[in-house]
């Protein structure tokens, strides 16, 4: 019986020495399989030191109840005794339950753990043969592996390895399995062995020397015909050695498994046969494969088989490994795998990921084997499949900063060693960071974080990964700046050669200009020099995850230029975090935005503002222009400042669609294109709606002051009404005034002609900033008639003369400047005409049927791809909007939902009237969103309008990323619109030609 203050004594020592159950602890201590370890003073040290002492407490009770009565004393004596013993034997028992439960059922295999001679501590293929060498099937297999992984797993945490050297130690250990394996599948079928020769060359991890604890072990499999052998049947032998080798591995038994055997490297995958020829290999590499598989090639290793035969294959194909920098699509695809793949991990993981996740192990691996790639065909240094080895490589040729290098090294060891310990626990393959408090208490204390090691291990863990964040993209990017710029003692500088092989890797055309920008931007030793070279790293990876980051460093250059003395600009990208990228975005998209910015670079500051943004109302933009023309000396200079404002808003509206449309890294692409286009439609009618309205106040002013003797209001019509402007719109409008009072019609006339004279003059004027042309064509009589009516002479002119054509046409109708009262009266005289009772007569409707044909097959222009004309082509805008149009004038005067100037809520209000069904509705709504926003993409990406897309590959690839194709995906995206449009155009067929 315990004496209470006893009781209370050892209570206290257990807890510490890091028990958390004390009482449990105690039980197991007065066991009679423990009575002779029970008072010795070193037990519990020892079980203090392991990364869980209830753990190795637990197995060793369990251990010693295993021993038989005849041994149990030997195995007590040689644990007091044996210090070295007894820490390998409590630390693995304190991490592993797995390899606990391997000594519980095999009680003897303690005895490996005993010996410690100079061959035992850093054990290689030999050793490890000849720890395998005894057995003769795979049950027997799996024991002596279990036997042998006892030891690495002693050693690792114990320290006697470091993180690197137990990777290559599980290496070698696959090695030796693989071995072993094959052995036993030549001896299961001689005849097959006789028939072939086989050689099996590690991939992946294993091939690298670096493999895990658990994880698949990734294998290709080369096979050759034994002389005298038929080649098709020596494959098919090959093919059944190779199956069965995988099986011996992989198959669950009573002993469980050993790691799955993963052939999906070979070429074509799952759906490639199993075992090629080494000529079969060739051939499909030199023609078929991708820059991918070539970087899994990097750490191609023979290691079981066939020596000669692996050796072969690994010269053969390293030529072609150190030459894909070189192949057409290297840019494309490096583009498109530097995109970090978290899509496919469960948004619950994404933050527990250790291999996939931002700041994880494979952003340190991807790095680093596409600088081997990049730099590796002309220094042979760098011809490494061990991560670290390679990292070292690259920083000993300057092609990574020393700095970054050790930095990235001392992160990658933590985050493998985290790794290691995890998997060791259960020898489960897992990447996923546990949640249980005693999970990560063990893992902590594993990594000899001791006080509280729950918070330490989170901020370790944290810590090193937002290293590997920032420098995993400044690797590639810093030492380019250190090739133009001044050095610490003892750096090693990149060539110049070898900063255009990067450049030229990452995406630049002109790698000798972009060179002599950054040379421009960060030589010297100025403040400002040495903010752009912390920015540059940054800024380099966004361009070049652009389509054309030549323009975008550019333009970075003469944002730079233009901005470099005002203090504010650089203090804004360095210490706002979204605003550098935002810039690096806008930049590289494209030319419209950075011509806008350039006009007046200090529009720069919108994109370090939360708000910024967002778009201003009209009544917001309309004070603001009102109040510079009132502020101006004349006409012209309160005009310009009018278009000033425009060029800001329209930079802005710009801006806000690119980072919406590309996303960043913290706010995903905008999922809903629909509310993208209607965003850029309502945003630049409103601008240009307020630059109008200052443009009609400049002009009355420099002539009338205050008022002029006539009423006049400005009516948008076509998309300016249907506030569905794009970036490249002309605006639309009718002229009407009413005379004032007692004022004779004849000055009221010449009064509003005067003063559309000289708008149309003032918007146009030749400045730094984009005019606004103004369409006057659908008036009345068109281009005979005159430019401006009075309220009056509309009314007769549509009561006489109308035609169907303009009723449709006044369907989007909408006044947008001057009196407000004038423009409610005008539409108050269309509606009838607009939206006639009881609906169109057939007549009428044949006739806008009619018409519509002979546009489509005169106004198309000559050579154009009707399949890709946003505008005129099959089902683009104008199918769109003339069948949306025609329910409109049946069915507006019933439907007061149709009565609206804007095409997608007329198209709803359809719908919802169950004039259209659901499918055909949405054919059509999508339909005309992706044509607009092609219109969109094309001025954005040429700075200039355009209804096609464009022809150069460059302007291409820019509009599919803005509408959310990734690099190399254009013609996924042309047959995506000809597969929506030719949808649409059928219901069009249906809805408006009665088809």
């Amino acid at each position: 019986m315990t004496v209470p203050g006893r009781r209370s004594s050892t209570f206290s020592r257990l807890l510490r020495h890091g028990f958390t159950d004390p009482s449990a602890a105690e039980r197991l201590l007065d066991l009679p399989e423990l009575a002779a370890l029970r008072d010795d003073p070193v037990l519990l040290d020892a079980l203090g030191a392991t990364a869980d002492p209830d753990l190795a407490l637990r197995g060793l009770v369990r251990l010693a109840e295993a021993q038989p009565e005849t041994e149990r004393g030997t195995f007590t004596t040689t644990l007091l005794s044996a210090k070295p013993f007894r820490d390998r034997l409590l630390g693995v028992l304190g991490a592993s339950e797995a390899l606990a439960d391997h000594l519980v059922r095999h009680p003897k295999d303690w005895e490996t753990l005993v010996t410690y001679e100079a061959v035992d501590l850093h054990p290689g293929v030999t050793e490890f043969e000849h720890g395998l060498a005894q057995a003769t099937d795979p049950v027997a297999l799996r024991v002596a592996y279990r036997r042998c992984l006892l030891g690495i797993a002693a050693r690792d945490v114990c320290g006697t390895t470091d993180v690197a050297q137990t990777a290559a130690e599980l290496a070698d250990l696959a090695t030796a399995t693989l071995r072993a394996a094959l052995a036993l599948a030549r001896a299961a079928e001689p005849a097959d062995a006789a028939q072939c020769r086989l050689s099996v060359i590690a991939m992946g991890k294993c091939g690298g020397h670096e493999l895990n604890y658990v994880s698949d072990v990734d294998v290709i499999f080369v096979g050759e015909p034994a002389e005298g052998a038929d080649e098709a049947k020596a494959l098919q032998a090959a093919t059944r050695l190779a199956s069965h080798l995988m099986r011996i591995c992989s198959e669950t038994t009573v002993e469980g498994t050993i790691w799955p055997v993963d052939a999906n490297l070979r070429p074509e995958g799952r759906n490639g046969p199993l075992v090629r020829t080494l000529s079969s290999h060739l051939a499909y590499y030199q023609r078929w494969a991708k820059t991918w598989e070539f970087q899994a090639l990097l750490k191609a290793r023979p290691v079981a088989g066939d020596p000669e035969l692996g050796s072969a294959y690994v010269d053969a194909v390293s030529p072609m490994v150190w030459q894909a920098a070189e192949r057409e699509n290297f840019v494309t695809d490096v583009q498109a795998m530097r995109r970090r793949v978290v899509d496919n991990i469960p948004v619950d993981r994404v933050d527990r990921e250790l291999k996939l996740g931002p700041g994880g192990l494979r952003d340190v691996e991807f790095a680093v084997q596409l600088l081997q790639l990049v730099h590796g065909r002309s220094d042979a240094t760098l011809h490494s499949g061990s991560t670290l080895d390679a990292l070292a490589a690259l920083a000993a040729g300057g092609y990574v900063g020393r700095a970054d290098a050790a930095q990235l090294d001392e992160a990658y060891r933590f985050l493998r060693a985290m790794e290691h310990r995890i998997q060791l626990y259960r020898l489960r393959r897992t990447h996923l960071v546990p949640e249980g408090e005693e999970d990560l208490r063990r893992l902590g204390r594993s990594l000899g974080l001791r006080t509280d090691p729950v918070a330490a291990l989170n901020k370790e863990w944290k810590r090193h990964a937002s290293v590997v964040r920032r420098l995993h993209e400044k690797l590639f990017y810093r030492p380019l700046l250190d090739a133009v710029a001044q050095l610490a003692p003892g750096e090693t500088r990149l060539s110049t050669k070898a900063a255009g092989q990067r450049l030229e890797a990452l995406g630049y055309a002109d790698p000798a200009a972009a060179l002599r920008h950054l040379e421009a931007l960060a030589s010297g030793v100025s403040r400002k020099a040495a903010i752009q070279r912390t920015l540059l790293p940054v800024l380099l990876g966004w361009f070049a995850d652009s389509a054309d980051p030549d323009a975008g460093l550019l333009g970075f250059r003469r944002v730079s230029d233009a901005l470099g003395k005002t203090p504010w600009y650089l203090r804004l990208l360095r210490d706002e975090g979204a605003a550098a990228e935002n810039l690096a975005r806008v930049l590289s998209a494209g030319r419209l935005a950075p011509d806008l910015l350039l006009r007046a670079p200090e529009a720069v500051a919108i994109l370090g503002d939360p708000e910024g943004l967002k778009p201003r109302g009209r009544d917001h933009l309309e004070q603001e222009v009102l109040a510079a023309v009132g502020r101006a000396d004349d006409a012209e200079q309160a005009v310009a400042a009018a278009r000033g404002v425009r060029r800001r808003e329209l930079f802005r509206t710009a801006a806000a669609d690119l980072i919406d449309s590309y996303g960043t890294e913290d706010s995903p692409r905008t999922s809903d294109p629909g509310a993208l286009v209607d965003r850029v439609g309502e945003a630049v009618t409103d601008l240009n709606a307020a630059t109008i309205a200052g443009a009609l106040r400049a002009a009355v002013r420099a002539e009338w002051g205050d008022e002029l003797p006539t009423r006049f209001a400005v009516i948008g019509m076509g998309r300016f009404g249907g506030h569905e402007l794009g970036y490249g719109s002309d605006a639309d409008v009718l002229f009407v005034h009413e005379p004032r009072e007692g004022v004779d019609e004849q000055e009221a006339a010449r009064a509003a002609a005067r003063v559309v004279t000289e708008m149309r003059r003032l918007l146009q004027v030749p400045t730094t900033d984009p005019p606004l042309l103004i369409d006057a064509d659908l008036r009345p009589e068109g281009r005979s008639g005159p430019l401006v009516r009075t309220l009056a002479s509309y009314g007769a002119y549509y009561r006489r003369w109308s035609l169907t054509w303009e009723s449709q046409a006044l369907l989007r109708a909408a006044p947008i400047a001057g009196d407000p009262d004038l423009g409610r009266r005008f539409i108050e005289l269309i509606d009838p005409l607009r939206y006639p009772a009881e609906g169109l007569g057939e007549d009428a409707v044949r006739e806008i049927r009619r018409l519509k044909a002979r546009m489509e097959s005169e106004r198309l222009p000559r050579g154009a791809d009707p399949t890709l004309h946003a505008k005129l082509g099959r089902g683009g805008l104008s199918d769109v909007e003339w069948t949306v149009q025609l329910l409109q004038m049946r069915h507006g005067w019933a439907e007061p939902g149709l009565r609206t100037t804007r095409t997608r809520a007329a198209l709803f209000a359809a719908h919802a009237a169950g004039l259209i069904p659901t499918e055909e509705a949405q054919t059509l709504d999508e339909a005309w969103v992706l044509a607009t926003r092609v219109r969109n993409a094309v001025m954005l990406v040429r700075g200039r309008p355009g209804d096609t897309f464009p022809s150069e590959p460059r302007e291409l690839a820019a509009v599919g990323r803005y509408l959310g194709y990734a690099p190399g995906h254009v013609g996924e995206m042309v047959d995506d619109y000809r597969r929506i449009t030719r949808r649409a155009r059928a219901v069009v067929d249906e809805l408006f030609y009665g088809a």
